[in-house]
């Protein structure tokens, strides 16, 4: 699978966010405040797995639709990456 540069921007956003993170901790923040970050850091990450798989699964069925393959199984392991990721 080839990442497109939305996707590699989403990563380095979360990156940022990490970093964030990692200098509130160091600057001896409120425990409130770092997890609150840390959901969102979280969320960042499942929505771009999010991206990732979706964007994949797009591929292999248009792939399998093209050379008359069944798409039940692409289809079924991208929910079961999904499910795995969470």
């Amino acid at each position: 699978m080839e990442y497109d540069q939305k996707v590699k921007n989403r990563m380095r956003r979360v990156e940022g966010q990490v970093k964030g993170v990692l200098q509130m901790m160091e600057e001896g923040r409120d425990c409130r405040e770092v997890v609150m970050q840390l959901r969102a850091v979280k969320s960042a990450i499942d929505r771009t797995v999010g991206v990732v798989v979706s964007t994949n699964l797009e591929a292999c069925v248009r792939e399998s639709i093209e050379s008359g393959e069944e798409t039940s199984e692409k289809v079924q392991e991208a929910i079961d990456l999904l499910v795995k990721s969470n």
